[in-house]
């Protein structure tokens, strides 16, 4: 594989390097930037192109990851990480893949039905851990693969493909049977999942999290649409809470804002619930990451390190599970958990990899979180930029000290990556403005206003 190539003189190959020399924001964005991407170059598998989960000794492939090292090599290409070239080759052996994988009924199929399963063996594409067909994880595979159709744009045999197989792969997926109509829940929302075992899962997108911008491509979709009832459905859970002065739609973990937003500009466009508040979601992003901060310099919990430019609670590994004697109290820490505030899970760690992807929303208070994290948890930063998480309160051996996670995760680089582009350059909103299903798919959801224009559709 061609190496990485560094796009100006004062780009180092770690963010300690450039933090250590006192380097302006600039340059150290652009490192942590570049040292994330290195991720997806060295962690997809050389033949089908799918993604490793986690750097973790014998991970499995991440459909969600795919998806966003799919999202990613656009980025690569246009900062200069790696040739269009090399870009499109990946892209493609991805999607090939993808597009001739088995979809049945079969336990061992990559597929069925359009969508996949969440975890893959890397090699084979084959289902692993008789895990679910993912609706959520599929819907990121979905934006990955678009993505990538809108920015290969040229005339080439090459990038022609990319477009054609990444349409058709989405057209496949049946969104009206992710309804689970045998249950008569046709017009609900929309299912988490199936197992060929068992059937459906029992639980069903509603209430604000990552899942709008399952919505959105769901309600775009030109051969299979969710109905518009079904985004009624998912709205009919949302919760808005005052929380430390901020109102705003509440969801706990700090990545439940940020996934849909690697790929939609929700600036300036409101459905009816944002509509009847006078904000939009990415406002209300941008509160949910004053949330965070402020839940953090309250520490009301006692945790060690947490201030308020040490912060970022969301889905992540863990110490634990395990119990241990703290200041004199037992506490009990978890392993990999979706850790939320104020009421959410919280045993004291924290992600930088969430608060850098938070840039977009709050870029003064992300900046002085990610400096103070660099320089206090240098550790922290592994090959490919930051590792999972920190739990500066864990004992870890004799000498104390606090816990820092081995492994780096797919699902945790990618937004990284992108979100970081999205702030320096707004590359992957642009991109996604021209993607007609994921417009069609908001109008249908009731957006209007900002780069959607007035009517809903």
């Amino acid at each position: 594989m061609p190496p990485l190539r560094p796009t100006a003189p004062d780009v180092f190959d770690d963010v300690r390097d450039a933090e250590a020399l006192g380097m302006g924001d600039d340059a150290v964005l652009e490192t942590l930037q570049r040292q994330t991407f290195l991720y997806f170059l060295e962690e997809a598998d050389p033949e089908t192109g799918l993604v490793q989960d986690t750097t973790r000794p014998e991970s499995v492939a991440s459909i969600a990851a795919t998806g966003l090292g799919l999202a990613c090599y656009p980025v690569a290409a246009e900062r200069g990480f790696i040739a269009r070239a090399d870009a499109v080759a990946r892209t493609l052996r991805t999607l090939r893949f993808l597009w001739h994988a088995e979809q049945s009924e079969a336990p061992d199929a990559t597929g069925h039905r359009g969508f996949f399963y969440h975890f893959l063996d890397p090699a084979t594409g084959r289902r692993v851990w008789e895990c679910e067909l993912s609706s959520i994880d599929s819907t990121f595979l979905f934006a990955g693969a678009l993505a990538a159709a809108t920015y290969f744009d040229g005339d080439g045999e090459a990038e022609r493909e990319v477009r054609s197989l990444a349409d058709a792969i989405y057209r496949r997926a049946d969104w009206t049977w992710m309804l689970n109509p045998e249950s008569g829940g046709a017009g609900e929302a929309v299912s988490h999942g199936w197992r060929p075992e068992r059937g459906f899962l029992p639980y069903r997108w509603v209430g604000y999290n990552e899942a709008l911008l399952l919505y959105a491509l769901g309600l775009g979709s030109p051969t299979h649409p969710l109905p518009p009832s079904s985004y009624a459905a998912w709205t009919a859970g949302y919760r808005w809470k005052t929380l430390y002065g901020h109102e705003h739609l509440f969801a706990g973990p700090l990545f439940t804002h940020q996934l849909s937003h690697v790929w939609v500009d929700f600036r300036d466009i409101q459905d009816a619930f944002m509509r009847e508040r006078g904000i939009d979601y990415f406002e209300n992003s941008r509160r949910a990451t004053l949330v965070q901060r402020a839940y953090a310099r309250r520490n009301t919990r006692g945790f060690d390190g947490y201030g308020e430019d040490c912060w970022g609670v969301t889905a992540s590994d863990g110490p634990g599970p395990a119990e241990r004697e703290v200041g004199g109290e037992t506490r009990t820490f978890y392993g990999y958990r979706a850790r939320g505030v104020p009421w959410g899970l919280d045993d004291g760690t924290l992600s930088p990899w969430a608060v850098a992807a938070s840039l977009p929303f709050a870029p003064d208070e992300v900046f002085r979180a990610l400096h103070h994290v660099n320089r206090t948890y240098p550790d922290a930063i592994g090959r490919y930029g930051y590792l999972c998480s920190i739990n500066p309160t864990f004992p870890d051996g004799d000498a104390g000290g606090g816990w820092i996670s081995s492994g780096h995760y797919g699902i945790d680089q990618g937004p990284v990556v992108l979100m970081i582009e999205n702030y320096r350059s707004g590359l992957l909103w642009r991109l996604m403005r021209g993607c007609r299903p994921l417009a069609d798919g908001l109008r249908r959801a009731g957006f209007t206003g900002g780069w959607l224009g007035d009517a809903a559709g």
